[in-house]
């Protein structure tokens, strides 16, 4: 990707290290709708995960790479250590996308040649040259980052990042990995590279960082003004410890203090070009599926997602609003895809204004697709006084996440109390029509209603992780469920969401048993291998 001065890049790594957040491991179909997303989106690089690491982050970066590795879509990017084992993998999985790089990297800092790599200095240059080499060999693009360069002698940076770019590194990336820089440092590290390496004019400098200090938003603004173009981030900030750099916030500040930015990319300060080729509108959309998916959930006062972000409580300010938005918003809502839009639709409209609403929000859904999305809305429409943008989003979330039916719930009951032991009586009906009915004790209604599903649908299993959370507000608010089941090492996730919670609960717990009855994996397109321990995996 030729270097653009006056432009900064968005690199996607939500699929890479933002889902190496504890508890946010994502399957290989939820990978699939992450990445789709992010090129509605449009981020200009997707790091689509690790190749190297196990045959699913392998499968994974394959398959994104065929479906959305277009030659009009976003790079997809795999990442590799420095080694020809890695290298070769990575090239291996990103071979279908129109458009595809290979990350590499190897640790800089004293800290880590000493104690992790075991390796001299010289040693380390050697390596980095070689297997940017390698890698340019495989590929026309080649990222190449000095893990730990925040911590880094930066003499000792400048002579590694001159070598890579000299073996044919397109990109260089400058991690502060534990997030320990301030942003008055981070920008002389970057305006020091610029400045003292001497083919740096070669490639475009990067930026990679984590929220150990809730600076990393902050260090890579400060970035952008001494030259770093292109930004890696994650939706919602998620990543490893506290987190990445937030892609939603990065943008926007971008967006909105573009006249402040301006100067720095060489543009006019009056100018209203874009810095970014991020669509906006798309934001408030992919923060939703990526917390859906991940089941991590936005803080609500989190900027520019955060349930509150365009919430005003204040008197002062809801009478300053009034009278003129400006007064106390910087940001228009409707910027990032958000509407206070209500519908006015219920349980005697039609499936046109149905389906128009649906459209203004950014859905097109097939007939059959729509069919089902609309009876969903009916059946809430009778249960539900009024009806919200968020609650038609939520039911064309949960029915574009649904597998094939092996088990559809017909029925589910449940008595629970105070002095009552949680019973649920659970009904299914199997693919082939046959209805199955059984009951359940459990430490709780929702424990009972899984406790009965299992029993029926006879597949081991362990569910990990349980979730709800509140769709809008009100005592008939919509609830979505996120539940996971992990079978022979494998995860499988399911999402619903109804106004009644146990519902929502075991419609959840059935999709993620259909997801894992029929497997929604391919065969294996990679060998398979043990994936790498957790010590190993990459921390950049």
């Amino acid at each position: 990707m030729a270097k653009d001065p006056g432009r900064v890049l968005i690199f996607d790594t939500t699929l890479r290290d933002g889902e190496q957040s504890p508890g946010a491991s994502l399957n290989l179909e939820e990978k699939v709708a992450i990445a789709q997303q992010l090129a509605r989106l449009r981020v200009d690089i997707i790091e689509a995960g690790f190749p190297f690491a196990s045959t699913g982050d392998f499968n994974a970066v394959h398959r994104i790479a065929e479906t959305v590795g277009t030659s009009d879509g976003p790079v997809i990017c795999g990442l590799a250590r420095a080694t020809r084992g890695d290298i070769k993998a990575c090239a291996d999985a990103v071979a279908p996308a129109a458009r595809r790089r290979i990350h590499t990297f190897i640790a800089t800092s004293d800290i880590h040649l000493e104690h992790k790599l075991r390796k001299s200095r010289p040693e380390v240059v050697e390596i980095a040259a070689e297997m940017v080499a390698y890698a340019r060999s495989l590929v026309e693009d080649v990222e190449f980052s000095c893990e730990d360069a925040g911590r880094s002698d930066p003499e000792f940076l400048y002579e590694v990042i001159e070598a890579a770019i000299a073996a044919g590194a397109t990109t260089i990336n400058i991690p502060d990995t534990v997030g320990y820089a301030t942003p008055a440092e981070f920008g002389a590290l970057i305006a020091g590279i610029d400045r003292h390496v001497p083919n740096i004019a070669q490639a475009v400098i990067s930026v990679h960082g984590h929220n150990d200090l809730g600076l990393a938003v902050a260090n890579f603004l400060e970035a952008v003004k001494n030259g770093a173009r292109q930004l890696e981030c994650t939706i919602n900030g998620i990543g490893e410890r506290a987190g990445n750099a937030s892609l939603e916030e990065l943008v926007m500040a971008l967006h909105v203090r573009r006249a402040y930015f301006n100067p720095f990319l060489g543009h006019d300060p009056a100018s209203t070009e874009p810095l970014t080729g991020v669509r906006t509108e798309e934001i408030a959309k992919t923060s939703r599926l990526v917390s859906n998916l991940t089941g991590m959930a936005v803080q609500p006062n989190k900027a520019i997602v955060g349930a509150n972000a365009f919430a005003h409580e204040s008197g002062i300010h809801q009478d300053g609003v009034l009278k003129n938005r400006l007064t106390y918003e910087i940001i228009d809502a409707r910027t990032i895809g958000l509407s206070s839009t209500r519908l006015s639709l219920g349980k005697l409209s039609g499936r046109s204004a149905f389906r128009a609403r649906l459209e203004e929000l950014g859905y097109g859904l097939e007939r059959e697709d729509l069919d089902d999305a609309f009876a969903r809305f009916k059946e809430l429409a009778d249960r539900k006084r009024e009806i919200t943008d968020r609650d038609l989003e939520a039911i064309v979330s949960e029915q574009a996440q649904q597998p094939d039916a092996q088990y559809t719930l017909k029925l589910v009951q449940v008595s629970t109390g105070t002095n009552l032991q949680p019973t649920a009586t659970v009904t299914l009906v199997t693919a082939d029509g046959a209805e199955l009915t059984g009951a359940a004790i459990g430490t709780g209604p929702v424990d009972a209603v899984c406790q009965a599903l299992n029993a029926l649908a006879r597949v081991p299993n362990e569910l990990v992780e349980f979730s709800v959370k509140s769709v809008t507000e009100g005592i008939d608010a919509m609830g979505e469920v996120t539940i996971r089941l992990r079978h022979q090492g494998v995860l499988y996730s399911g999402h619903a969401a109804d106004t009644d919670i146990v519902v929502a609960a075991a419609q959840a717990f059935i999709h993620a048993l259909n997801r894992l009855v029929q497997g929604t994996e391919r065969l294996p397109l990679h060998p398979q291998r043990a994936p790498l321990p957790v010590a190993e995996r990459p921390r950049l």
